[in-house]
């Protein structure tokens, strides 16, 4: 009897539910591991795309997220009344039943300090802060009505990307390439470039694969020193001796997944092969000095520099190798006040002026190449910032508080309209009047672009199925050429 239960512990340890669908070959869960070991039958990391849904609009994307969230009414959500009640105290039903992050007591309106003019063939209003993308304004579609549910960064960044403010969920680029795979074998499907000196306040959850095979995770790229951490060889290691070294990890690999069944053992051997990879594919595609210095002085790009400049370069130049999901976060846009580095007159004209003319460029630049058209590229916060001066500890400085009820997003490319403007907001830029759309929404409707249902993407995970767009969204079809 005691060898009996001694044999059936051992036994049930090594036959796991997974071995034992992948010995069995039966039913609905050998299909869903065959998919793992068998990268012919759904797409698989670095082979290339599988089947979208439908017909795409778009075949790649760059989301650039100016993390701290720039404010809108000095930016594009122009406000007249703003400026006519400046330093008045804030109207009292704008307050009731409200909650702000920093501001305290009865705060008083505060206009926008810089002018705004007419643009393009629809006069768009934009400030003076931007004048490289007033001149493409024709490119772009601003979304006035975006709303989210939180107002403190990490989850509000956390809700964007990954459909909910806690940890745990995947990111949007790991759901794109989960569901369509990478368009180059030698690169990561889904990369990343950080500017500002600081990272995102959600950190790298934001561009995390969550509960999916890790071979979906964004990568890190840096634009000084290795491209990637750790991917080059140690010293001492030849390129003959790393492919020996992980042709034999390999092996180990797969007895241990012939023997335990777990899908992240697969991941593991596609993550090291892609490294292997990118020994040479990544150095080559990140090396910006080999762009003419026509195209360095459009972006104002600098090689050999960590900059959002030098980022958007990169991106182009990633889309253009087959990279599905090109992820810029810049970080310096928390306009609070508090200090001349936080504040809406000394700090936040030098972030402008830092990605004004690269946002523009990179515009330009897709267009020029053909690349724009299936090409979609986002640009905002994850947040509004409110109508009123946040003057937090009797700050004479001007700043503006955390906003959850609307703020502006542009768009462009990738079968979004031209020259377009959708939703408003009341006279002092505080709540949705026309068309709101909410986060998840804006997850719907990219997805749509790149034919794919939101509804239909799905990864089921401790027994439920989950998806990007959690159990709302909807597509925005309005905004769709």
């Amino acid at each position: 009897m005691e060898f009996r239960e001694e044999f059936d512990l051992e036994h049930h340890h090594a036959m796991t539910r997974r071995r034992f669908l992948r010995q069995c070959k039966v039913g609905l869960g050998s299909l869903a591991l065959g998919s793992l070991l068998d990268d012919s039958l759904f797409g698989s990391p670095g082979t290339g795309a599988a089947a979208p849904h439908f017909a795409p609009r778009a075949k790649r994307v760059i989301y650039i997220h100016l993390a701290g969230s720039p404010p809108q009414q000095d930016l594009f959500d122009h406000k007249p009344l703003l400026r006519e009640l400046n330093g008045k105290p804030c109207p009292d039903e704008f307050l009731q039943g409200e909650r702000f992050a920093f501001i305290k007591g009865h705060p008083k309106i505060l206009g926008s300090p810089y002018e705004f003019e007419r643009h393009g063939r629809d006069g768009r209003w934009m400030s003076s802060t931007m004048p490289h993308l007033a001149k493409i304004v024709d490119q772009l579609t601003f979304v006035k009505s975006m709303v989210t549910d939180e107002f403190n960064h990490a989850p509000a960044q956390l809700f964007l990307y990954t459909g909910s403010p806690r940890l745990g969920r995947p990111s949007m680029g790991s759901w794109l390439t989960y569901g369509l795979g990478s368009g180059n074998s030698d690169l990561p499907g889904f990369v990343v470039l950080v500017s500002g000196n600081k990272k995102p306040s959600a950190g790298q959850s934001v561009w995390g694969s969550g509960f999916l095979p890790s071979i979906y995770q964004g990568v890190q790229c840096r634009s000084t020193g290795d491209p990637v951490l750790y991917v080059s060889n140690p010293k001492g290691i030849d390129r003959p001796s790393r492919r020996r070294a992980l042709d034999t990890l390999k092996e180990l690999n797969e007895i241990q997944h012939a023997e335990v069944g777990d899908p992240e053992t697969l991941s593991r051997i596609s993550q090291y092969e892609l490294a292997y990879r990118m020994q040479m594919s990544v150095p080559e595609v990140m090396d910006i000095s080999k762009e003419p210095q026509a195209v360095l002085d459009l972006y104002g790009a600098e090689p050999g520099r960590a900059s959002f400049a030098n980022n958007c370069l990169l991106a182009r130049r990633l889309v253009e190798d087959g990279v599905r999901f090109v992820q810029l976060f810049d970080w310096g846009w928390d306009i609070h006040g508090t200090a001349k580095s936080d504040d809406l007159i000394h700090h936040f004209p030098k972030k402008c002026e830092q990605v004004d003319r690269p946002s523009a460029a990179l515009i330009t630049d897709l267009a020029r190449r053909g690349l724009l058209d299936d090409t979609l590229v986002v640009w905002g916060g994850e947040f509004g910032r409110t109508a009123m001066n946040e003057e937090r500890n009797g700050s004479k400085l001007l700043g503006r508080d955390h906003h959850p009820h609307c703020f502006t997003i542009w768009m462009a490319g990738g079968g979004i309209k031209r020259g377009f403007e959708y939703g408003a907001t009341d006279e002092l830029g505080y709540r949705v009047t026309e068309n709101p759309v909410h986060v998840h929404d804006l997850q719907a409707t990219m997805l749509h672009l790149l034919g794919i249902d939101h509804e239909r993407l799905t990864y089921r995970f401790q027994g439920r199925d989950f998806r990007l767009t959690d159990v709302h969204g909807k597509v925005v079809h309005d905004l769709i050429a």
